[in-house]
Formats: C-alpha cells, sequence, structure tokens
C-alpha cells in the first residue's frame, strides 16, 4: 500500500503559523512556502530590525509565532511581537530539538514553524505583564543580596588578617553590633575597651569576650580592604532598598482588596534579608488571601511564589498538574510495561527551590508537615522528604489561590495520631489474611 506522510495525517492546528530561530545577532524567521514567496528571512535584532519582522508577519497574515528560550537573546524579540498582538508560543529547547543532520538557522526556523503548525508545541509559562515586572525586580533584588554577601566574606577576610576575631563571637557580623564595631574601627577607634562598648544588648557573647577578640593588629592594606569591603556592602543595601520601593508600587498597583489582613495565627520571624515593608500585607491585598497561613510560607516565599508561579491558577487543571509542572511530582519512566524510574525531574525553577528550602524549615517545627517530614525522612531519607514535603506545600498554595482554601494546621500529635491508625488497620488486614487477630496490649499506668 502507499504510505503517507506523518504530516498529511496531522491536523493543523495553528494555520497562521510562523517559527524564528532566535540568535544574539539576527533572527530567523520561516512561515509556510504558500505565505510568501520568500518564506524564510533573516532579520537583524535592532530594535528597527524587530518592528520590520513583526510587520512582515502582519504583512503575510500570520497570528502566532513559536520561539525557543535561548538565553536572554528571546525577551526583546518576545515582548515586541507581544506589543503588535502576536500569540507567541516560548517553547522549551528539549521539545523543539531537531532531527538530526543538516543543522541550520533556517532549517530551525522552519522545524519550529512546521511543528508550531501541527500543534506539537507547548508554551512555556508566562506571567502577564505586572507580574513579569514583579519577578524582575525580586530577581534583581536576590542577585544583589549575592553580590553583597561575597563583601561580607571580604570583610571577615581582612579582619582576621588583623586578628580580629568577630565574626567567633557575634552570631551575625552584619548586624547591629558587628556594624557598629567595624564602622568605629574605620572612624580610628582601635581600644578594645571601647570597641566592646558598642555590644547590644540582645548580644550573646558578654563585653569580656568581645574585648579579648577585638585585641589586634592593625596594618593600612588590610584597613583598606576592610573599608573596600564595607562601602560595596552598602552600596548594595542601598540599591537593595532601591528594589524593595519598586516592589511596594508594583503591590500597589495590583491591590485589589482594600480590607486589613486577619491576625497572623504564627508568629513570623523577621527575616534577615526581609522587605523593606509589610508584605504579608501587600499580598493580602493583592489577592484577598493570606498565604502565610499555611506553615512554611511567610511573606518572602509567598511573594516570591506568586512572581514566580503568578496568581492565576486556572492555567493548571488540577494540583497535580502544578506540582509536575514544578518537578515536585514522581516521574514515569516506563518501558515495556515496566516501570524504569519514577525520579523526580531535575529542574532550575526558582520556586521548587524555595519550596524545598521552606520544606527543610519546617521540618524542625511541631507541625502536621513536621511531622510528616520527620517520619519520611526516617523511612526513606532526607532528600525524599524534601521533595515530598516541598510538593505538599506547592497544593496547599494551590488550592489557597485557586479555591480561596482557608487552612488550618491539625498539629503533629493529630499527624502521629492518624499515622497509628493507619498502622494499626494494615497489621489488622494483614494479621487476618494469615488466620490471626490482633489484641491491643494493656499499657501500664504513665505510658501512653
Amino acid at each position: 500500500m502507499p504510505t503517507r506522510s506523518s504530516a498529511a495525517e496531522l491536523a493543523i492546528v495553528h494555520p497562521d503559523a510562523a517559527g524564528i530561530d532566535i540568535g544574539a545577532q539576527f533572527h530567523v524567521v520561516a512561515v509556510a512556502p504558500e505565505r510568501d514567496d520568500q518564506p524564510v528571512r533573516s532579520f537583524r535584532s535592532f530594535t528597527q530590525d524587530l518592528h520590520v519582522l513583526a510587520n512582515w508577519l502582519k504583512q503575510v497574515g500570520i497570528r502566532t509565532v513559536a520561539m525557543e528560550s535561548t538565553g536572554v537573546y528571546w525577551i526583546p524579540a518576545y515582548e515586541i511581537l507581544e506589543a503588535h498582538g502576536f500569540e507567541v508560543f516560548l517553547v522549551n529547547a528539549r521539545e523543539a530539538k531537531n532531527v538530526p543532520g543538516r543543522k541550520t538557522d533556517v532549517n530551525d526556523a522552519q522545524w519550529l514553524q512546521k511543528l508550531h503548525q501541527f500543534g506539537l508545541l507547548r508554551a512555556s509559562f508566562q506571567p502577564r505583564q505586572n507580574l513579569s515586572a514583579l519577578r524582575a525586580y525580586l530577581r534583581q533584588r536576590e542577585r544583589l543580596l549575592e553580590y553583597a554577601a561575597a563583601h561580607i566574606q571580604h570583610m571577615q577576610k581582612a579582619l582576621m588578617q588583623m586578628n580580629l576575631q568577630l565574626q567567633h563571637v557575634v552570631t551575625d557580623m552584619t548586624g547591629a553590633t558587628g556594624m557598629r564595631i567595624i564602622r568605629a574601627i574605620l572612624a580610628g577607634e582601635r581600644r578594645p575597651d571601647i570597641l566592646a562598648s558598642y555590644r547590644d544588648i540582645r548580644c550573646k557573647a558578654s563585653e569580656e569576650t568581645l574585648r579579648q577578640a577585638l585585641i589586634g593588629h592593625y596594618r593600612p592594606e588590610h584597613l583598606l580592604a576592610l573599608q573596600q569591603a564595607v562601602t560595596l556592602y552598602d552600596c548594595y543595601q542601598q540599591q537593595v532598598a532601591l528594589c524593595d520601593q519598586h516592589i511596594e508600587q508594583v503591590l500597589h498597583g495590583l491591590a485589589t482588596c482594600r480590607t486589613t489582613p486577619p491576625k497572623a495565627r504564627h508568629r513570623c520571624m523577621r527575616q534577615r534579608n526581609g522587605f523593606a515593608f509589610d508584605a504579608r500585607a501587600a499580598l493580602y491585598a493583592m489577592l484577598g488571601q493570606d498565604l502565610t497561613q499555611i506553615h512554611g510560607i511567610g511573606p518572602y516565599l509567598a511573594l516570591k511564589l506568586v512572581a514566580e508561579c503568578g496568581n492565576d491558577m486556572t492555567r493548571w487543571p488540577s494540583a497535580k498538574h502544578f506540582t509536575s509542572w514544578l518537578c515536585l511530582a514522581p516521574g514515569n519512566k516506563i518501558s515495556g510495561g515496566k516501570v524504569l524510574s519514577s525520579k523526580t525531574r531535575r529542574s532550575s525553577s526558582r520556586a521548587a527551590a524555595a519550596l524545598r528550602l521552606a520544606a527543610t524549615t519546617i521540618g524542625k517545627t511541631e507541625t502536621a508537615l513536621g511531622a510528616f517530614y520527620r517520619r519520611l525522612a526516617a523511612r526513606a531519607g532526607k532528600a525524599k522528604a524534601v521533595t515530598a514535603t516541598a510538593r505538599k506545600i506547592a497544593i496547599l498554595f494551590y488550592h489557597a489561590l485557586r479555591y480561596g482554601m482557608d487552612y488550618v494546621d491539625p498539629g503533629a500529635d493529630y499527624y502521629e495520631a492518624r499515622y497509628r491508625e493507619r498502622v494499626v488497620k494494615q497489621l489488622t488486614r494483614r494479621a487476618a489474611s494469615l488466620g490471626y487477630a490482633l489484641q491491643a496490649v494493656p499499657q501500664p499506668e504513665g505510658v501512653s
């Protein structure tokens, strides 16, 4: 029998589709051959050329465009095409990988156009414009904090070179006590008694311990290194404060709820690099939900999750789809009816990394999630416990935003009691299958 091409058997989903191979200096654009006498064209990456590209696509009747997420080169093209009214599909390069051999920019663009035309490409999640700005501000803020942390290490090195053991006697060298002493040293103070008097009342180390740690050997080259490290650290802190102002402005523009947030059910400790404004109240005004009621989610994590995942959970049909997108769900590598692997996929998702960090922290608390983490860690190891607990937090986050779920923590004792009931039921069924019956043994007084 005559064979037909697989393309002829596929239904066309996007008839007005184009594909773009993104590059640093130029982009190659492909449309269907019947659209233009020259269906494949190259455009430089200059802004004016990108507008020419958009006008040409409109001229040939294109409505939707597919492109790969190549570095950061896709961002200007994506934003300009979106501003011109095109539906832009940003696809994962793994899903759009071309067949081996004859790899050229033209072939890649035509392959993207063909796959997109038949609906074989999935668009990556992109938040709407305001949330995209919020995400950019948060990522810039985190980058600045990373740069500032490097200069804290430079301060520690300069102090050690002068044999000032400050970082060994204070918990946080950039706290109240540490920065007062460092600034006094840079102002010219060398007497250990005077330096130790700058101790904050909350500092655990005694004034005598500080005095002994602050007897050093000062040299000009080390003082210069300390001065420059402190100056750069202060500069980054000022830029972080500027980012906080922009984040607050974006949240104020997204506010829809004018009521005050309810009283916090559990105490939220002040975070070291927390925001300069009330992030919990700003998030409540935006969402109408208090995400910090969920154990493990503080104001910073809640804002980070909203910036990375958005506030419209309808983009994922269910919580399972959401956790799978975060790469927190088990994999399903199956061949020949046999499960070869169920490991979770590797991911560079910032939201997933934040949820894993929250799971590690919540494992130390006396909550239901904390009890779940400890129980699973003892049975399957900490790595699997972190992933499973992060998945539970993600599900609670999904339900809170989509269905307005009001989270109430049942407590660690409730979880342990439910776990004991499940174990007893399993043992009862197992004993019955073997022809035995379980009988409770009376416990001595004082033993639970």
